[in-house]
Order: structure tokens, then C-alpha cells, then sequence
């Protein structure tokens, strides 16, 4: 029965060779056409993959550079600070063409000099988002000296000294005038507000970055109405930083100081922002009285669901993106600058968003006051004590 079986699939076999030498036969005359068809299977997948991944380069300079992120606590999907970083990155791999890698630490942070590590190990160039780095950036960097380091929200400047100086060649600190985009925003709910009473929610308080936000919204608004009355809720306070993803808090706050009198709020809260639209969305519908939120750092209209966007009165734009794609095109062209950069109101590093329409009615006033502040007519305080 083997040898049966044995002889059956030789046979078989010869067929086989057979049929495809006679195929082969008759496909000769056609063969001059195949580089032709095998040329844009090749080529497809770079044109049609969506911009923002690292195939789509498929380029020189992204085999030359390489880009770690290391985003702050919260992670990549914030609608906020962490996205906005992002979206930098993004514009890095699909204009200079680099090739990229980003990572989240873990819930309490504690693995930051580790994610800091593995990323400049792999790139030329790491950024780490957050003040928070600082420390393990410093660190980091110094040991790394090949690699270039930028730091979101630190000057990455040690005052251990005489005076203030970068801690290495290859370390920069990207930080913003956030007060001045903040006085905007707080002019913007001045002059929109009915009830003469506005509000403003802090993820954290009390470790000098969120103060700024609040200190600017006081002013602005206070520029456009001295009387006006403001409420000032903070979620948490250092070193609790979960304020900054709590939107069940942030709801929570929102709905008290809108059952107060508020009709527009300010959120520089991250993440808990979102629960700050959904109490202006229920008070709204509730009341019939129309309440408005103002966002942070991207324009929180275009982030928002659909149901939440007509509540985004506007939005204190603190271009986290712009200072992310700028200082990776630095490295690439050689201009990278060591210690603070800093991005403000003259450089477009803050502003304001005008999506959805509902403050094109008082930009002028707005543009009046951005062109006080950059001309030094207006000094917007830092310290809410001060506003």
C-alpha cells in the first residue's frame, strides 16, 4: 500500500513539473510588464499610510534622527497638555521626517529617569513633558551628553551658583508666559459674563505653574470689569497631582460655582476639564440660561465631543506643539540652545482661540489688550495675591 502510495504522488509530481514548464512557456512574451506592476506595491504603503506614523517617511533624515517623547502623568489622550505635545511630534515625522517613539510613565512617575534613559539610548534628541522631569532630565542629560534634551515647563537652569546657568550644553527648558494668554481668556469671560461672576478650576495648587493661569484670568478679567467677583476652586494640592485627571471632580466643582452665580469658568485643570463642559452642558439645558467653559494649552472646541463644543467659549492656547516641533527642527539644523526659551504673546508661545465663533464679537477688544501686553504697557502678574 506505501509503494502504492509512494508511485501515486510521484506521478503526481511529474504532472506537476510538467504543467508548470509548459505555464512557464507560455508566459514569456508578458514577463517585460512585471517590473511594472511590482513598482507600486512597493511604493503604496508609504503614500497611503496616514501622516504622523514612521512609515510614512520612508526618507533620509528619518534614518538620521530620532525623537523620544516622554509624556507627563495622564498620558497621550488628555485633550490637553500631553496632546498638544503630540501633536508636535506628529508635525516633526510628517515635515522634517524623523523617526519617532513616545512613552507614558507610570501612575506615580517613578520611572521617568528610566523612560528618559531608554529614549536617548534609541534617539538623538528626547523631550520630556512636564516641570516635573527636571531633576531626572537634568541627570539624565548630563550623563548623555550625545543626546539633546528639551524639558516642557522648566527653564532646566541651576540656581545653585552665583548665577542662573543651564545644567549642561545639551539641555534646554521650553516654558511659557501662560499668565499672558490666561489675561485673555479672563477678559474674554469679563465681557461675555451677564451675571458679573466668573470662575476658574486648578488641577493642583500651590506649586507655582497653576498660580500663573489663575493670577492672568484674575487680571484680565478685572481689566474689563474692576467689580467683577471671581471664585477660585483648585482640586487638589502638591504633591497630589491627580487633580489634573479627575473630570468627576472637576464636574463636581463646576456645578457649585455655576449654582453660585458663575456663568463662565476657566479651566487649567488637564483631563478634569472635560467634567467642567459637561456641568455647563447640564446647567445650560437645565436652567436656560446659557453658561459657558473656557479651555487650556489646545483649543478644547476642537477636542470636545460634539455634544459639549457649543460651551467652549474659547480656549488659552499655550502652543506646546509649536515649542515641540521648534526645538527637534533646532537640533536638525544645528541652532539648538541650551537653558529657557521661552514662548510668549510676542512669539504667538500663548494666545487665545476664536473656533465656534462665539468671541468674534469682542476680538478687537482682545487684540487691543495683546498688543498692550507685548508692548510693555500691560505686566500681567504671576501670583494671584498680585491680580
Amino acid at each position: 500500500m506505501r509503494k502504492r502510495l509512494l508511485l501515486l504522488l510521484g506521478i503526481l509530481m511529474a504532472f506537476a513539473l510538467i504543467a508548470a514548464s509548459c505555464g512557464d512557456d507560455s508566459t514569456t512574451e508578458p514577463t517585460t510588464s512585471e517590473p511594472e506592476t511590482t513598482e507600486p506595491e512597493t511604493s503604496d504603503p508609504v503614500v497611503t499610510e496616514p501622516p504622523g506614523t514612521t512609515e510614512t517617511m520612508g526618507t533620509e533624515p528619518m534614518a538620521e534622527h530620532g525623537v523620544g517623547l516622554v509624556f507627563d502623568i495622564g498620558g497621550e489622550g488628555d485633550q490637553s497638555f500631553n496632546d498638544s505635545a503630540a501633536a508636535g511630534l506628529a508635525r516633526a515625522e510628517a515635515e522634517l521626517g524623523v523617526a519617532t517613539s513616545k512613552v507614558s510613565p507610570n501612575d506615580d512617575g517613578s520611572n521617568r529617569a528610566e523612560l528618559l534613559q531608554l529614549q536617548s539610548d534609541a534617539s538623538d534628541i528626547v523631550i520630556a513633558v512636564g516641570f516635573l522631569f527636571e531633576a531626572d532630565a537634568a541627570a539624565v542629560g548630563t550623563a548623555n551628553a550625545a543626546t539633546n534634551f528639551g524639558v516642557i515647563d522648566s527653564s532646566m537652569l541651576d540656581f545653585s551658583g552665583d548665577a542662573p546657568a543651564p545644567y549642561a550644553d545639551n539641555i534646554a527648558g521650553l516654558v511659557f508666559s501662560e499668565e499672558q494668554g490666561s489675561f485673555l481668556v479672563g477678559a474674554a469671560a469679563a465681557l461675555k459674563s451677564e451675571t458679573g461672576k466668573v470662575g476658574f478650576i486648578g488641577g493642583v495648587c500651590c506649586f507655582g505653574l497653576i498660580e500663573k493661569f489663575e493670577a492672568g484670568f484674575i487680571a484680565g478679567a478685572k481689566a474689563v470689569n474692576p467689580d467683577i467677583e471671581i471664585v477660585s476652586e483648585y482640586i487638589t494640592e502638591f504633591p497630589n497631582f491627580d487633580g489634573f485627571n479627575d473630570p468627576a471632580s472637576g464636574r463636581e466643582t463646576a456645578l457649585a460655582i455655576f449654582d453660585s452665580g458663575a456663568d463662565v469658568i476657566y479651566h487649567a485643570a488637564g483631563g478634569t476639564g472635560t467634567g467642567m463642559f459637561e456641568a455647563a452642558k447640564l446647567v445650560s439645558e437645565d436652567t436656560g440660561s446659557k453658561v459657558w467653559g473656557i479651555g487650556v494649552d489646545s483649543d478644547q472646541y476642537n477636542t470636545v465631543g460634539a455634544e459639549l463644543q457649543e460651551y467652549v467659549l474659547t480656549s488659552m492656547l499655550k502652543r506646546v506643539d509649536t515649542a515641540v516641533f521648534e526645538i527637534i527642527n533646532a537640533h536638525i539644523d544645528g541652532t539648538f540652545g541650551s537653558g529657557e526659551q521661552r514662548y510668549d504673546l510676542s512669539v504667538d508661545g500663548v494666545g487665545y482661540s476664536t473656533s465656534g465663533g462665539f468671541v468674534d464679537d469682542i476680538v478687537d477688544t482682545l487684540e487691543d489688550f495683546k498688543a498692550q501686553i507685548i508692548a510693555g504697557d500691560i505686566v500681567v502678574p504671576t501670583d494671584p495675591a498680585e491680580a
